[in-house]
């Protein structure tokens, strides 16, 4: 039976305490507030929001190095016949190509793959590959699953402010312009590695409508689960939860995002990841 580790990068949302049932490795992404670089595994829940609220310029948010890939791959192919690295869009990031990178310079068996995804949207995919690794399954069951997976996530995101988005190039200055001219509430949905808006409006009733609409899409829809994301405060997140937990078996995990997330989507972010079965 061929001995599988799983890997990712620190874009995901996930539970510390399923990281370490499932032995998930993840390597961490960095941070560069006001010249200082952070890992963004060190960052505390609150602490990053706090620091970017007082600095002077957008965080600059930096993939791991190509050899850290590296050094990891080899480490974990002294235990491991096979890893299975699962990271953020190429969209979003370059870790992927990092990872790629340093898997043709590991002495090891790595397949990397595009989740198309992240955050928990990436963990989807990242735990079912886990928990297949850890029943002993082969490698080609794992990586279909992680298709499998990829192909029935949805990820949306409803953002106050699109000016980070915008500073950090993931779409238009003249979207992110009348964005703040009008205090407008943008819904967006990841759809083939790219952030489409969906709605829009003045103030948080625009969230409010659109959730509406997604309730009604999920009274026929068959959801294995749900995950929601927040930047910031949580009551936005938690009322989400209590609104779509009627849809779904599975507890609605509500997490706070990481650094590498916040940095584009600012504070009072919110993100719905859904998967169907």
């Amino acid at each position: 039976m061929a001995k599988i580790k799983i890997v990712t990068d620190s874009s995901v949302t996930i539970e510390p305490e399923l990281v370490n049932a499932l032995d998930i490795t993840i390597v961490p992404l960095s941070v560069m507030v006001d010249g200082v670089l952070y890992s963004d595994a060190d960052l505390k829940e609150g602490e990053f929001l706090r620091l970017m609220k007082e600095s002077t310029n957008l965080p600059k948010t930096s993939q791991p190095p190509v050899g850290v890939f590296a050094e990891v791959f080899e480490e974990l192919s002294e235990s491991a016949d096979y890893i299975v690295a699962i990271h953020m869009s190429h969209a979003l990031s370059g870790t992927i190509e990092a990872a790629r990178q340093g898997a043709t310079l590991a002495n090891a068996n790595v397949t990397v793959i595009d989740s198309s995804f992240t955050d928990q949207a990436l963990k989807f995919q990242v735990v079912e590959a886990a928990k297949l690794a850890k029943e002993g399954a082969e490698l080609e069951e794992i990586l279909k699953k992680i298709e499998e997976v990829r192909e029935k996530t949805e990820l949306y995101i409803g953002v106050s402010t699109l000016e980070n988005l915008v500073k950090g190039g993931r779409i238009g200055r003249v979207t992110g312009l009348i964005s703040s001219l009008l205090n407008i509430r943008v819904v967006m949905q990841m759809d083939n590695h790219q952030l489409q808006p969906i709605a829009k409006g003045r103030g948080d009733k625009t969230f409010k409508k659109w959730l509406v609409e997604l309730e009604e899409k999920l009274k026929t829809a068959k959801v294995a689960e749900i995950g929601i994301s927040y930047a910031g405060t949580a009551s936005f997140a938690n009322e989400i939860k209590e609104r779509l937990q009627v849809f779904v078996e599975k507890p609605i995990s509500v997490l706070e995002t990481g650094s590498i997330i916040q940095t584009h989507t600012g504070e009072n972010a919110w993100a719905i990841l859904i998967r169907y079965n």
